[in-house]
């Protein structure tokens, strides 16, 4: 008998109408499951439908993202990213939560957790620090008039950048096929059911707004972020992918920032740990969930 699918649900921050599934089994102690950028809850079916019988996950649409409301404006920046999360577990009630986090969604999970530790129980971010140090401070040490001046060029461009369209749904799935190759036949035509809408011409395109591309001009700097990850004092496990373009967090130093840390660099995978080698995922989650 196939396995029962979430359930939708809606609520609402800063004004904005953002969604978020639920996989039931209320009773059961709570986890939060955020997605990365340009990507959507339902990337997430495979690890909920695992851990489900133990936990009561959600998993919510980040704004600009899958069935969540498009911001009306220019940028979106990660603290309202974080605000947006605060509230719906702050709504739902739904701690202490133990958070799983891949790459935007694994920085929301550290930077919340640096923010809210006593709510947080057990923490898992997949490439959630960002880019290298070493391309960091490149970013970071520019002129703030060149940093704001990327920021309007990037606007400007992704304001003339008309969402792509896709004939069928199965030229949809042939890219998304070669974004990540190592995604099996199911699981990239299930992420392009998920992560498409069908235009009022029967042509599909991707459901995240093109603004979500733009890197706001502001945010937290590196030494302000570190001192977010010194504060959590849950348990926490941080993925790599040897094959992403992400550097170790225990090579680079940033692990040393955190008080109680484990670090997991998994072979054959890229930026998605999580679907590229899921069992091995799941086994080392387990293990790490069980500790």
């Amino acid at each position: 008998m196939p396995m029962e699918g979430p359930t939708s649900h809606i609520y609402f921050s800063q004004r904005l109408r953002l969604h978020y599934v639920d996989w039931g089994n209320e009773s059961a102690p709570p986890m939060l499951l955020i997605h990365g950028g340009r990507d959507h809850c339902r990337n997430w079916d495979w690890v909920a439908e695992a851990l489900r019988d133990d936990y009561h996950i959600i998993a919510p649409d980040l704004r600009g993202h899958g069935d969540s409301q498009w911001l009306l404006g220019g940028s979106y920046n990660q603290i309202d990213y974080i605000y947006d999360i605060t509230q719906l577990l702050h709504q739902r009630q739904h701690t202490p939560v133990t958070i799983i986090g891949h790459s935007l969604g694994g920085s929301i999970s550290l930077g919340y957790s640096g923010l809210y530790p006593e709510t947080v129980t057990k923490l898992v971010s997949i490439e959630g620090m960002g880019p290298p140090p070493s391309m960091v401070d490149g970013l970071v040490n520019q002129p703030t008039e060149q940093r704001l001046h990327n920021w309007i060029g990037d606007l400007r461009k992704v304001a003339g950048r008309i969402p792509r369209r896709y004939p069928s749904l199965e030229e949809a799935y042939e890219r998304m096929q070669t974004e990540n190759p190592h995604l099996t036949e199911d699981q990239a035509r299930h992420l392009t059911i998920h992560g498409s809408n069908q235009n009022e011409d029967g042509t599909y395109s991707w459901k995240f707004d093109n603004y979500v591309r733009a890197s706001p001009p502001i945010g937290l700097a590196p030494e302000e972020i570190f001192k977010l990850y010194a504060r959590i004092t849950c348990p926490t496990l941080l993925f790599r992918g040897t094959e992403s373009w992400a550097s170790d967090p225990e090579k680079d130093g940033r692990a040393e920032h955190f008080q109680n840390v484990q670090i997991a660099n998994i072979e054959n995978a890229g930026h998605w740990v999580h679907h590229d080698q899921l069992d091995e995922f799941l086994t080392i989650v387990r293990a790490f969930l069980k500790e």
